[in-house]
């Protein structure tokens, strides 16, 4: 069993395990612990009531945070020709067709995201085993298969993310940096519950959320009322 540092068990003695915050009083008392030396981030983590070998209850979309993720975020688009152009002109970070295609199949994958157009998915189909299981595969569910590449840049620069539920049901994703003032956070973190409660099969029936928790990078997390 993995050996908690002393900053982090300092951290633990303000938790009470057995209680239920409400969500702003927990990001007031994750804000209130100590932090590691460096900017971690702050993620919810969902525990769904879903079976996820259903194909109806595969939940996957998209939300935009209010306050951005905090974080430099590398966008890869693929397309030809004058979109090429355009997605540079949007300060993409790699932009290409079937060289960028080939520099991923032999090892590059240094972008947090990943666009294309339509006519380049047949071409992309063979990164599936590479990009699927790393959550960079484009979809046109999430918007990032699209020919207004521009817009698709411009709504990854403002904070949107993608959530995709995993085989235990469950959903994890980052609603900003410990740094970011506790209204911001609130706001960030309020709005990712907002989408999940939205994307709810219509299939699921009785309580959709099982658990809600919230924890910050190398702290402990707190458990949040439904």
């Amino acid at each position: 069993m993995k050996e908690h540092s002393k900053r982090y068990k300092e951290s633990e003695k303000q938790v009470d395990k057995n209680t239920k915050y409400q969500l702003r009083e927990a990001i007031l008392t994750l804000k209130k612990m100590s932090s590691p030396k460096f900017d971690g981030s702050v993620d919810l983590h969902f525990n769904l009531s879903i079976d996820s070998k259903k194909s109806d209850q595969m939940i996957r979309g998209t939300v935009v945070l209010p306050h951005g993720t905090g974080k430099k975020v590398r966008v890869a688009v693929f397309c030809k020709g004058e979109h090429e152009k355009i997605a540079r002109e949007a300060n993409a970070d790699y932009v290409g067709g079937n060289e960028l295609i080939d520099k991923i199949t032999a090892g590059f994958l240094d972008f947090d995201c990943a666009i294309a157009t339509p006519e380049m998915m047949k071409d992309l189909s063979k990164l599936g085993k590479v990009l699927g299981p790393r959550g960079l595969m484009p979809s046109p569910k999430t918007g990032t298969v699209t020919n207004d590449i521009e817009k698709a840049i411009e709504d990854v620069r403002k904070g949107k993310v993608e959530f995709r539920v995993d085989k235990q049901g469950g959903i994890h994703l980052s609603v900003g940096k410990i740094s970011f003032e506790e209204m911001k956070l609130y706001d960030n973190a309020s709005k990712v519950i907002e989408a999940i409660n939205e994307s709810r099969p219509a299939s699921v029936k009785g309580k959709f959320v099982r658990s809600l928790s919230i924890a910050a990078s190398m702290n402990p997390g707190l458990n949040i009322e439904i």
